[in-house]
């Protein structure tokens, strides 16, 4: 249950954090309504699912063929969530989140998805944080397990995306009269990736 509970609020606070995904959310619904930002979220969600299996696929080849490359993995992990961390804290904010041109709803949750799948980045993130709350000696299989952490992750990315696209337009506002808060955003979200990367490279 404790890494059940600290799963979700990492990843609550991922999803916060400002990022190319949740920008273009807000820029859809800034631009073009709260329906536009919503499909958007939904397009986002969508692609989670993609760079969720190419992960627990992978991380249970790698657990059966060598323990250790599986504890490698977590370290590695660890430092990666200490650097994006690091990059979080200089960021500029979600105040730079821009406008975009009108479109069909359909070709907005397309390009959603699509911008996803095809964005390596986010599978190398899946691949090193979903381990760090995984239990090789659990009942369940690796696989199973984070399969089931990545369902959790894009269910709470669907409530946050959506939040952002449908609120959009008063987001915006507040960000505009307020730009100190995205970067203050950034911040907090940095230093949780940061304590989240040491507590798993002390971790036995």
């Amino acid at each position: 249950m404790p890494n059940f509970l600290l799963f979700l609020a990492t990843s609550i606070a991922i999803t916060f954090a400002p990022g190319p995904d949740n920008l273009q959310v807000l820029a859809r619904g800034i631009s073009q309504g709260r329906a536009a930002g919503f499909v958007a979220a939904l397009g986002f969600a969508a692609g989670i699912s993609f760079h969720t299996t190419l992960a627990a696929l992978g991380v249970a080849a790698v657990l059966r063929s060598s323990p250790v490359a599986f504890e490698l993995i977590k370290l590695a992990g660890a430092a990666y969530l200490v650097w994006i961390g690091i990059k979080a804290i200089r960021n500029k904010g979600l105040a730079t989140a821009h406008e975009r041109a009108p479109q069909p709803l359909a070709s907005i949750f397309r390009q959603s998805v699509i911008g996803n799948v095809l964005n390596p980045k986010v599978t190398l993130f899946f691949v090193v944080f979903l381990p760090q709350f995984v239990d090789p000696h659990g009942a369940q299989s690796v696989t199973l397990q984070m399969l089931e952490l990545g369902a959790l992750f894009m269910l709470q990315t669907v409530v946050v995306f959506s939040l952002f696209g449908v609120c959009a337009g008063m987001i915006g506002g507040w960000l505009k009269r307020r730009p100190r808060a995205g970067v203050w955003l950034d911040r907090l979200a940095g230093a949780t990736f940061i304590a989240i990367g040491i507590r798993v490279a002390l971790r036995d």
